[in-house]
């Protein structure tokens, strides 16, 4: 029956969003369905971790994006409960969070980007792993629970371990950040306020969680100072150094790319992943953390388990393999079209398109397969460019590489005011343009 309830919901939701997109109701909705669950505490943190210490459980912290479909199928599932979900839930002190005003960024350091999103702390604080599934994030349809479940499993024993495992845990911390809440951020703090407006429209007073790292980047471009590689880069996932892996199991590798960074550390298909730079994982999400907590360059000692043996690995990152990410399908994207690219929407030809227009292999060719038409994003309309342009030179940059690359290249290289030289080919022709930083 909870089965059948659940489904029902999640179409019922899914039609709503789709057809009505009434963000507002969905926001109230969600209050007035969460504010006295008897599980889930509703944005109340303090409390959250007063009870934890009282009771030694551990705290599971959910932050969503209510008004967004992303992960609603997720997001259902986990509120309904699943027999085989229920009675790990009560085993932690679990909390609901659907807005980042007065999130403490000290302590909160996630995959902004998601929509739905896990932490799991000790009651002292002590970050035990984070959770974030972009499998539920592009279909917004996926009710899938085995990953999560795991990952709670995982998480319970981190919690069991406690505090003899502490040392293991350090890495797992929030790094140093400039702004303890999101409401001190310049750009943030211009508009919105510690608590949501209730008695108003609610959602225009609610600060999304990829808001965080529009502010945090543009912090770096009012100042006219390079943009950070975690800022430009967040969270990159597996495929960035060759590897996948399984959305249903904590960090077993589904498949491995030849040649790749993870091909040349060792990694086979089938290998589950226990520890990395000393860690013990929950999930996909740990692996991504570790990542992101990488600077230029380093060399990370992975235990995996092979054929029911554990066997040690060398993970070489060596320098510049961040700028591999792919950072196209991130909400966060949208704002780095407008302060890099002056809404230019560009996709790298392949090998076959290059070659339709005489092109090479190895040279930049960034097609613009679309542009924006209003405020920031229309930059760079305003500048000349048009649909189909191919940029083949950028700020003296000819080598080929990706949209995302791009705006890492604008975003550290190139500031806020300044003009960088742009050759683009149009109808066979080579024309000079000039893209405006933001």
């Amino acid at each position: 029956m909870k089965r059948l309830l659940l489904s029902t919901l999640v179409a019922f939701s899914l039609a709503q969003a789709e057809s009505v997109k009434d963000r507002e109701g969905a926001v109230r909705a969600d209050k007035a369905r969460m504010e006295h669950d008897k599980r889930w505490a509703y944005n109340d943190l303090d409390s959250a971790f007063k009870q934890a210490q009282l009771t030694g459980k551990p705290v599971l912290v959910v932050m969503r994006c209510v008004p967004c479909l992303a992960c609603m199928g997720l997001d259902t599932a986990v509120l309904m409960e699943s027999d085989s979900l229920s009675s790990l839930l009560d085993q932690f002190v679990c909390v609901r969070v659907m807005n980042a005003n007065s999130l403490d960024l000290t302590k909160f350091q996630f995959d902004y980007d998601l929509s739905f999103s896990t932490l799991f702390f000790n009651g002292d604080g002590t970050v035990y792993g984070r959770y974030g599934s972009w499998t539920h994030q592009k279909n917004s349809a996926d009710q899938t629970l085995v990953g999560y479940k795991k990952a709670l499993e995982a998480a319970l024993s981190v919690h069991k371990g406690y505090p003899a495992n502490k040392a293991e845990l350090a890495l797992k911390q929030p790094a140093p950040i400039p702004f303890v809440s999101p409401t001190d951020m310049p750009k943030l703090a211009e508009r919105y306020k510690r608590d949501l407006d209730w008695n108003g429209k609610v959602v225009g007073s609610c600060i999304h969680c990829h808001m965080v790292g529009d502010a945090m980047r543009t912090s770096y471009r009012d100042k006219r100072k390079s943009v950070p590689d975690e800022w430009v880069f967040p969270m990159p996932a597996p495929e960035t150094i060759g590897m996948s892996l399984a959305g249903d199991q904590i960090a077993q590798v589904s498949a491995v790319t030849a040649d790749s960074i993870a091909d040349k550390a060792g990694f086979k298909a089938g290998d589950e992943i226990i520890k990395m730079a000393g860690q013990p994982l929950v999930s996909v999400a740990d692996v991504a953390w570790v990542l992101h907590r990488t600077g230029e360059s380093a060399r990370h000692e992975v235990l995996v388990k092979r054929g029911g043996e554990e066997t040690k690995l060398t993970l070489d990152l060596p320098a510049g393999w961040r700028k591999k990410t792919d950072t196209s399908g991130r909400a966060s994207a949208w704002s780095l079209r407008a302060m890099a690219a002056g809404g230019l929407n560009m996709l790298d030809l392949t090998d076959e398109e290059r070659k339709q227009r005489n092109l090479g292999t190895d040279g930049m060719a960034l097609w613009v397969k679309g542009l924006g038409m209003h405020g920031p994003h229309a930059v760079a309309k305003n500048a000349g460019f048009m649909k189909d342009d191919v940029l083949i030179e950028v700020g003296g940059r000819r080598e080929r590489m990706t949209e995302s690359r791009l705006h890492g290249h604008l975003m550290q290289d190139h500031f806020k005011g300044d003009e960088v030289p742009v050759k683009v080919l149009r109808e066979g022709k080579t024309l000079d343009l000039r893209l405006p930083m933001q």
